[in-house]
């Protein structure tokens, strides 16, 4: 089990590549997306316009937002195209025993 302020989400084998995954976490919404081998958590919440990013299309670590086509790099939520200027928070994702665990209280 991962250190404390971790909360369990899914298992890792309910995750598709580059298909994104909403989830809510302490009332935290965040998507999780599988990609290069990789689990990343992303705030939900695109900075520019206030839609859901898990229903964006992921492509080369980076999610893009549906509304206006803002992507924002999956490791740090620094937007990469405009309108978008803000990042959005991305939090840390451990896999233990093939379960998806993710922090959003900033004690991860």
């Amino acid at each position: 089990m991962p250190d404390s302020g971790y909360t369990r989400l899914c298992t890792l084998d309910v995750l598709e590549e580059n298909i994104p995954r909403r989830f809510e976490v302490e009332g935290v919404a965040v998507t999780l997306v599988l990609t290069e081998q990789q689990v990343f958590a992303i705030h939900d919440t695109c900075s520019h316009s206030a839609v859901s990013l898990s229903e964006g299309e992921v492509d080369d670590c980076s999610i893009e937002c549906w509304l206006h086509a803002s992507r924002f790099d999956l490791r740090t939520g620094k937007p990469l195209d405009p309108p978008a200027t803000r990042p959005v928070p991305v939090y840390p994702v451990r896999i233990d025993g093939g379960n998806v665990y993710v922090c959003v209280t900033g004690e991860g």
